[in-house]
């Protein structure tokens, strides 16, 4: 069974958080990963293009319950008619969570992810988050390039 990763971010991006995200996904393409995510613009139209560019599998899960403003370079796109509540399915799909840039459902997708607790979750550029002592939240793993965030995902030894 193919590995899939899950990448979230928002979509109204950075120009920084577009090109991470296009880097994302056309190294996960080479490495024949299936790349979930939500299927619209920004970081997931970037995710999306960078897949297409190696000929790479995306599949966005989209918060509508029709294909209408679904990116066009998603190999398949599956409306679920959730709204918001599509994040859980993004993040339940993947064997690792990578989150580019950073906006109020990206920080959604984080928290599921990291409740979930099963796959890495790791975060690219956005948000910096701390605890109520200050201190860096434990468990998001930090990456400085698109592919420091592949290597601590564990998936490609």
């Amino acid at each position: 069974m193919a590995i899939q990763v899950s990448v979230c971010g928002p979509r109204q991006c950075t120009e920084e958080d577009r090109q991470n995200a296009f880097e994302l996904g056309r190294l996960l393409a080479e490495r024949e990963a299936v790349v979930i995510c939500g299927g619209y613009s920004g970081v997931m139209a970037a995710v999306a293009a960078g897949v297409k560019t190696v000929g790479g599998i995306v599949v966005g899960i989209l918060s509508r319950a029709d294909r209408e403003d679904a990116n066009p370079d998603l190999t398949i796109a599956i409306p679920t008619g959730l709204g918001e509540g599509r994040n859980n399915v993004i993040v339940n799909s993947g064997d690792a969570v990578l989150v580019v840039g950073g906006s109020w459902g990206t920080l959604s997708e984080l928290a599921l992810a990291m409740r979930r607790g099963r796959a890495p979750v790791i975060q690219l550029g956005g948000w910096a988050l701390y605890n109520e002592r200050g201190n860096p939240v434990p468990g998001v793993a930090r990456a400085s390039t698109p592919t420091e965030a592949l290597e601590l995902t564990g998936l490609w030894k």
